[in-house]
């Protein structure tokens, strides 16, 4: 037969499971706290690397980025010291020229020099045009140098074409224009042909025919120039 529980008895067994509830809780409370923690070191973890990505990429683009206006920065650069570099040897070379077309007129002062420098351009019309009958146009002030060129030239044509003989008139109708600095033109065929042997021509072919030489001369050879102008 049962006893009843005292008073004392049944605080005792109420204090007994009021212990073990608590300490059922406390331990739940600590499993859950222990899981939050670990849920939110993962989440931490994760963001912090979801943040070092977007940070590593926008440094990786940013870097890029600089690099490129590093490239643009110093091509740009280039280019000008390049262009700037190129536009001084072509004032140079045109002050070359510029001089040396001043200084034609000096080649006519020495009368036997110019008769001679004229028998020759007239013989090269001579012989490119191969005709029996050319005009050679000069200016007004060589009309008697030049009429003894042609003299020389007409017999220096003879000789070395086996007897052939050509007539030279000199046309004194059509004088060289003003500002001409000398030599002749040689015409042919009726007027249609007239080959320029004037010295302000030949300087002009001479500026194109010997730039390449003029400017290897002057500044080395290029090696990154594939053609020769």
């Amino acid at each position: 037969m049962a006893h009843a529980m005292s008073d004392d008895q049944v605080a005792g067994e109420l204090k007994k499971m009021t212990a073990f509830i608590r300490q059922e809780a406390l331990e739940k409370a600590k499993e859950i706290q222990i899981k939050a923690d670990e849920e939110f070191a993962i989440e931490k973890s994760k963001l912090v690397r979801q943040e070092t990505s977007t940070i590593d990429s926008q440094y990786e683009k940013k870097f890029k980025q600089a690099g490129m206006s590093q490239q643009i920065t110093r091509s740009t650069l280039a280019n000008k010291t390049r262009i700037k570099l190129l536009s001084a040897r072509q004032e140079l070379l045109d002050d070359l020229f510029e001089k040396a077309r001043g200084n034609l007129g000096g080649y006519t002062k020495d009368k036997g020099s110019y008769q001679e420098l004229c028998k020759n351009l007239i013989l090269e019309g001579l012989y490119a045009l191969n005709e029996d009958q050319v005009a050679v146009r000069a200016r007004k002030e060589d009309y008697d140098v030049v009429k003894k060129a042609i003299g020389s030239a007409k017999a220096e044509y003879k000789k070395t074409m086996n007897g052939r003989e050509v007539q030279v008139e000199l046309d004194e109708k059509n004088p060289q224009p003003e500002g001409c600095s000398g030599g002749v033109s040689i015409v042919g065929t009726g007027g249609k042909v007239d080959i320029n042997n004037t010295l302000d021509e030949r300087l002009k072919m001479l500026e194109t025919e010997a730039l390449p030489m003029v400017r290897t001369s002057l500044f080395g050879k290029n090696e990154n120039r594939h053609f020769q102008d």
